[in-house]
């Protein structure tokens, strides 16, 4: 494998709960850090939302630098990755290469709030 070009830069957030101030809870992001990262597009899927409606979906490898288990800059499935307005969610982590340096993130692109 060859290093990956580390060219876009991603900020890391994990959820949280916030209080809405009238007794209940809200769901909130809150920023662990920024990593540089490799963004490469999956094929992507075709799919019809209740049979009418066409529905895209592609899935995203993202490559970062390796941080040990339990580190703040470990990314997490439960996790997503922001650039700007576009948000990936994590779905999976895994090693990208038998060195231990980098770590892949298989992705969805979800759609902007």
């Amino acid at each position: 494998m060859s290093a990956p070009r580390l060219t876009r830069r991603l900020v890391l957030e994990a959820p949280e709960t916030v209080a809405d101030g009238a007794g209940g809870f809200t769901q909130g992001w809150a920023v662990l850090g920024t990593l540089w990262a490799e963004l490469r597009a999956g094929t992507g899927r075709g799919a019809r939302l209740g049979g009418v409606v066409p529905v895209g979906r592609i899935p995203w490898r993202i490559t970062v630098p390796m941080a040990p288990p339990g580190a703040l800059a470990r990314p997490r499935p439960d996790q997503r990755l922001r650039e700007g307005a576009r948000v990936f969610r994590i779905l999976a982590v895994a090693e990208a290469d038998t060195r231990g340096a980098y770590l892949t993130c298989y992705c969805v692109e979800e759609e902007p709030a």
